[in-house]
């Protein structure tokens, strides 16, 4: 069973940049798939990013398409999110998640493991 525990949140301006790190315990993690989702306050958790197990394969969505990028190291056990161009919009806890293969429903948040989440607050 992979264990996830996030790193790199914080407080940046509007138009500053973040990486964001995932770092996976476990031996399954270099055939996971893996995604970014972010939850804001009294919203619903909506999907970010996700990445297939070898980095082949990527998913965005519409709203950090071109300001987000997610990414692999699998000898480090470790899938990151660079978020450029960030906007207060952006503020939510960000979440990633482990599942098994990276499929046509990558962006539903059925994910088999949860990290504890990082805040990431943009200020306007």
């Amino acid at each position: 069973q992979v264990q996830l525990v996030e790193s790199g949140g914080g407080l940046v301006q509007a138009g500053g940049s973040l990486r964001l790190s995932c770092a996976a315990s476990g031996r399954t993690f270099s055939s996971s798939a893996m995604g970014w989702f972010r939850q804001a306050p009294g919203k619903e958790r909506e999907f970010v990013a996700a990445i297939s197990w070898n980095g082949g394969t990527t998913d965005y969505a519409d709203s950090v398409k071109g300001r987000f990028t997610i990414s692999r190291d699998n000898a480090k056990n470790t899938v990151y999110l660079q978020m450029n161009s960030l906007k207060p919009e952006d503020t939510s806890i960000y979440y990633c998640a482990a599942r098994a293969t990276f499929t046509q429903y990558i962006r539903r948040p059925d994910y088999n493991v949860w990290g504890q989440g990082t805040q990431v607050t943009v200020s306007s």
